[in-house]
């Protein structure tokens, strides 16, 4: 007994240590949480609340309806900018200073060495610089307005800091982010940093000259980098020869840029619809229009939603944090949507350095010195970096480490960029907060004159008339540039560099068409001849074709049709590749035993058969064909563009039409260059598909019949700095299964590339539609909710709305916001 007793004793006492030890750990824990709850919770804002401000004329009112939309009362516009300012600040403070770091390569100071090489290149375009000097550009009400938001996001700022709030939003706890002042020009290079996240020309350039540096046959290019082809629709020398330096140079392999990098990869270079009907296409008495932007998922979306009360009456629609402006959306008279234009505003040149002395560059009338200035990057935890800034005549330098540029730039030379949105007197703010007191088409056009970048299609329709027009600064190029902008050229020869800007006059127009109807989907919208050519590159050759169809489908609209064409997933490139890649596979196998890869192929190909082109989340199909589109661009050209493949993860359906319908011999394509046998187009079809059903089944399965489009392709509405924290992500990260893909009006651009290539990572951020037969019918959405507190309801409550292809109301009924409020703010006067 003693010796058990001794045992027990002992193990009795043991546990009941283990056990004190596990409560406290269990207590601390709850301790823990709570206190991070409670200090994130302090920076949830309270809507019902009558705060005492300084520097508005009079008391403002910001009545919050049930989705959280602000509606701006104010009886000043000044006073309304104030207010917009102040629910700005309210709801995404930390969205508005992370975008105003990026644009000053500040990011470093709070995140250290990661961000460094996204700091310098911001460094070195110095847009925050520019936008500094443009304040002084804008008329007189743009000032004023600049101004009254900033003196309302202010405001927030010193509410936040007097009273504790949580200092603004949960990520200041974990960030050491010091907050400035805001200031006018910080608006404006927000704008400037939205055109550089909607720019992708100068990609395409670099592109462009890498596949024609790697491809022996120059007839190739054009088949893989296809001009699109047709008059449009709305209603060169090989790079060897201009630099012989660059050839057989050792390529740079392309990677995805840093952390928070604002530069897009070409294919996510902003994407768009919109499109409007005149009184005789709409069954009402009004006109109609449709819009819905398309940007990469964020958590919070881009897009926040806004009314203001203005002189010249209310206005309601998609506002950017920090930018005080209703960029897309409706006032009483009009109505406006945007998209990207594709125009080329962008251009790459090479610079011959001095061989005596590399400070200076060769110009047409001999050699300069670069203008030099230095920049100091602090950041975290190290020392700070010292970049030296070098801008050419034709631009900022760029660094040869970016973009693969040390694979097309030959010894003894540097790259330049010339840039539309590089202007120190850019009047883009001007333009946009003009447009929200347009009372017609023809106003709203004029307003826009002076709007300089990112280039967008204005659409616009006021109760009787519609119209669309290019908006933005069009480089004026000589007709004997070498490479018509689409390569980078010799920076030093007068021809290829720009000869300024074109009038506005020479942007095209469409105002009531005799069709009655004038859209766009990025697509090309007119064949002009270089050099007043819109662009080389553009965004869609696939979505137009099934728009076209939709609105030619019915001899009037409605705002349930025009929503239809707005959620239709039907792919287009589907309908076209499929019959063509598949035409000697289907109905022509022998019967094959069950297990075997033949007898797998077959129910692949007796599946597709009998597909619409249907992007539905809960169908097989659009995954066996995604998958076997992706593993066939990849067999056609690994063989020619070696590691270069890579930078083609996604599919170029022009090229592989050219490819299977042999246009000027591009069935080149199918043979392997590296083996003895001839293969021919079927051959790699169906090598093709055997690949994808591996692939499939070993991410999802053998069972082809269970499949679903939506499992690999979930939204990624991942927050840009949370969304990487353990546990964290899981608060503020959004995903949803969803439908469409890269060609549908429903637009859902795939990832391209990693474990899951076909993840939903960019699209419809907002969707908008106005009918003026009844104004207060229009309905809009974003695609996740309108703060950027993760602990807010209203941080992913239109989320669900989104996904499902529903809207909230539209109105500029003051009662109904009032009747449906969940808070009333009061800024009143002290």
């Amino acid at each position: 007994m003693k010796t058990t007793d001794g045992i027990i004793l002992p193990m009795a006492l043991l546990f009941r240590w283990l056990l004190r030890l596990a409560s406290t750990a269990v207590l601390l824990g709850l301790v823990a949480v709570g206190l991070v709850y409670y200090l994130a919770s302090r920076s949830l804002p309270d809507y019902d609340k009558t705060l005492a401000v300084a520097g508005t004329t009079a008391d403002i009112e910001i009545v919050r309806d049930n989705a959280g939309v602000p509606h701006i009362l104010a009886r000043s516009d000044r006073d309304a900018f104030f207010g917009l300012g102040y629910a700005h600040a309210q709801d995404r403070l930390w969205q508005m200073t992370l975008m105003r770091r990026t644009v000053q390569g500040r990011l470093s100071e709070i995140f250290g060495r990661r961000t460094v090489e996204t700091d310098t290149l911001m460094r070195r375009l110095d847009l925050h610089t520019l936008a500094v000097r443009s304040v002084e550009a804008q008329d007189g009400a743009t000032l004023d307005s600049l101004a009254a938001y900033a003196a309302g996001v202010n405001a927030r700022i010193e509410e936040v800091n007097d009273r504790s709030l949580g200092r603004g939003a949960p990520e200041f706890f974990l960030f050491n982010a010091p907050l400035a002042p805001w200031q006018p020009a910080d608006s404006i290079a927000i704008v400037k940093l939205m055109s550089l996240q909607l720019s992708g020309q100068f990609r395409n350039e670099i592109l462009r000259a890498r596949t024609s540096l790697r491809l022996p046959e120059a007839e190739r290019l054009e088949d893989i980098l296809p001009e699109i082809p047709g008059a449009g629709t709305a209603a060169l020398p090989e790079y060897a020869q201009l630099f012989p330096g660059a050839k057989g140079q050792q390529f740079a392999q392309g990677r995805p840029e840093g952390p928070l990098s604002p530069v897009p990869e070409p294919d996510f270079a902003g994407a768009s619809n919109a499109w409007a009907a005149a009184t005789g296409r709409t069954a009402g008495s009004g006109t109609l229009l449709a819009n819905d932007p398309h940007l990469g998922f964020t958590a919070p979306s881009t897009w926040y939603l806004a009314r203001m009360d203005l002189a010249t009456g209310g206005v309601i629609g998609g506002t950017i944090p920090g930018v005080p402006a209703i960029l897309l959306g409706r006032s009483e008279q009009l109505a406006w949507g945007i998209t990207s234009a594709y125009l080329d505003d962008q251009d790459l040149y090479i610079e011959e350095l001095d061989p005596e002395n590399n400070e200076r560059y060769r110009t047409p009338d001999g050699w300069k010195r670069f203008r030099t200035r230095r920049s100091i990057v602090e950041i975290k935890d190290a020392a700070p970096v010292t970049v030296t800034l070098r801008w050419t005549d034709n631009g900022p330098v760029l660094p040869k480490s970016r973009f693969d540029l040390a694979g097309i730039t030959p010894p003894g030379h540097v790259v330049s960029l010339a840039w539309t949105a590089l202007s120190d007197t850019d009047t883009s703010m001007s333009a946009a907060i003009g447009l929200m007191k347009a009372d017609s088409v023809e106003d709203a056009f004029e307003r826009s004159d002076t709007y300089v970048a990112p280039a967008q299609m204005l659409t616009v329709i006021d109760d009787e008339s519609i119209g669309m027009k290019l908006v933005g600064a069009m480089p004026e190029r000589d007709a004997a540039h070498q490479s018509k902008g689409r390569m980078p050229s010799p920076g030093w020869i007068e021809s290829n560099r720009w000869q300024g800007i074109l009038p506005d006059s020479a942007n095209p127009r469409w105002i009531d068409p005799e069709g009655g109807i004038v859209g766009n989907t990025n697509n090309k919208v007119i064949d002009r001849p270089f050099p007043r050519h819109i662009s080389y590159d553009w965004g869609d050759s696939q979505r137009v074709q099934r728009w076209s169809a939709m609105m030619q489908g019915r001899a009037v609209h409605t705002r349930d049709s025009f929503i239809e064409a707005q959620l239709d997933t039907v792919s287009p490139a589907a309908r076209t590749l499929l019959p063509l890649i598949g035409r000697d596979l289907w109905y022509t196998g022998e019967a094959a035993p069950e297990g075997t890869p033949e007898r797998r192929r077959r129910r692949a190909l007796d599946l597709l058969a009998n597909w619409n082109g249907e992007m539905n989340e809960h169908l097989p199909e659009p995954l066996i064909y995604a998958a076997w589109l992706r593993a066939l661009q990849d067999r056609l050209i690994r063989d020619d563009l070696g590691p270069l493949a890579d930078d083609y993860d996604h599919i170029r359906p022009l090229f592989i039409e050219r490819v299977f319908r042999d246009v000027d011999g591009a069935s080149a394509w199918c043979d392997v260059v590296r083996s003895a046998p001839t293969e021919t187009c079927t051959d790699i079809a169906r090598l093709a598909l055997d690949d994808a059903l591996v692939w499939i089944d070993e991410r999802y399965g053998s069972a082809l019949e269970s499949l679903r489009w939506g499992d690999a392709h979930q939204a990624r509405h991942d927050h840009p700095v949370l969304g990487e924290v353990p546990v964290l992500r899981y608060f503020t990260n959004i995903r949803q299964s969803t439908s469409g893909g890269d060609f549908t009006l429903q637009r859902g651009l795939t990832l391209g590339h990693g474990r899951d290539p076909f993840a939903n990572v960019h699209g419809a951020t907002y969707r908008g539609v106005y009918d003026f037969a009844d104004p207060d019918s229009s309905v809009f959405i974003s695609s996740t909710g309108q703060s950027g507190h993760f602990l807010s309801r209203h941080y992913d409550d239109l989320g669900q709305l989104w996904r499902r292809g529903e809207y909230i109301p539209m109105s500029l009924d003051e009662d109904l916001a009032r009747a449906a409020s969940v808070g009333v703010t009061r800024l009143v006067t002290p």
